[in-house]
């Protein structure tokens, strides 16, 4: 389970935004992905955008972003979407893809707003298939959402690189390593 909740202070979630940043660029520069805006889906996505345009703009690219509201308000601004109007080409900023259903919704809203979803920026690929257990997909949940949409998805790191880690030498690593089974038994059941 990763939680992007825990990033719950400025340095943290300040490095982890430098992280989201860093892997945007280099989509962009290898040509994967070009983007004109952030967005970030209700609830966990708003700050993770927020978040990742600022650190843009440290790295020289100053963008706008907007999110959604789960409701529609009808005073003050109103409506659903908060900051920038989507327009152009949207990057959709979250944490990760279980499903695909909060993707395949902000999807469906950038284009109902006229402007183009171009790639989603996750923190983390699980590499799980979707599905019941009893009737899991062959594909993971990245792959079917590419497949299904035609868009790329960019992940900050993959399940493979965190087992790496935990494997490595590195100190910080002894902090996760007591999970490491945990972890190596889940992907046997639900890897993709």
């Amino acid at each position: 389970f990763f939680n992007s909740g825990l990033f719950s202070r400025g340095s943290t979630l300040g490095r982890l935004s430098r992280f989201y940043a860093q892997a945007a660029l280099a989509a962009r520069a290898t040509g994967r992905v070009d983007f004109d805006m952030l967005f970030g889906p209700a609830y966990k996505g708003i700050t993770l955008a927020a978040g990742t345009a600022m650190a843009l703009a440290e790295y020289g690219l100053d963008v706008p972003f907007a999110f959604n509201r789960k409701e529609a308000k009808d005073h003050g601004e109103g409506g659903l979407i908060v900051g920038e109007p989507l327009a152009g080409r949207v990057l959709i900023v979250d944490d990760v893809i279980t499903d695909g259903a909060a993707k395949r919704e902000s999807v469906e809203l950038i284009r109902a707003h006229g402007a183009t979803p171009c790639g989603v920026l996750i923190a983390l690929d699980r590499s799980e298939r979707t599905g019941a257990d009893d009737a899991l997909s062959s594909l993971s949940a990245v792959a079917a959402f590419e497949g299904a949409f035609g868009i790329p998805v960019i992940p900050v790191a993959r399940l493979e690189d965190l087992m790496q880690f935990i494997d490595s030498d590195a100190p910080s690593a002894a902090t996760v390593r007591p999970h490491r089974q945990a972890m190596l038994d889940y992907r046997s059941r639900y890897g993709a």
